[in-house]
């Protein structure tokens, strides 16, 4: 189910399906970085937060980590992820595969800085075996994401 909400995500936005499996599993950054043979820095990785009053998406390059003076300086509050039941049941799609589209409910969905000047990125696709590549732009069109620094590489 979730990777069909990815795929049908791009044919209702009038694109074409991006999505593709891959060899062997990409439930982490290493494991999908090796699966697809780039550096990790270009796995797009989608992290799942709790603000006080809704839960939001980041997506960064797979080695950056969230600076936590970073965060709590953009939102207010110190950074909280969602447990992993809390993921599937916010975004639709299992830790591991989660990506900022087909999502199961509307999420504010920022872009760190840290991906902004790749040609491409390759975030999950809905399961821990598919991936999408798709330029930084792109998905900023796509999810309306904001731009942010919370990371730090």
């Amino acid at each position: 189910m979730s990777i069909e909400s990815v795929r049908n995500y791009f044919l209702t936005n009038g694109l074409e399906d991006p999505v593709f499996e891959l060899e062997s599993s990409g439930a982490t950054v290493e494991l999908a970085a090796k699966t697809l043979g780039i550096d990790s820095q270009y796995i797009a990785k989608t992290l799942a937060f709790k603000l006080k009053d809704r839960d939001i998406l980041v997506v960064t390059r797979g080695d950056a980590k969230i600076d936590n003076k970073k965060y709590k300086h953009h939102f207010n509050l110190k950074a909280k992820m969602l447990n992993h039941d809390e993921v599937l049941e916010v975004t639709g799609h299992p830790v591991g595969g989660v990506c900022p589209f087909g999502l199961k409910n509307k999420l504010d969905i920022y872009l760190d800085i840290s991906i902004k000047d790749f040609e491409h990125v390759y975030p999950a696709a809905g399961a821990h075996n598919v991936a999408l590549k798709i330029t930084p732009s792109d998905i900023e069109k796509l999810t309306k994401a904001l731009w942010i620094d919370v990371c730090q590489v």
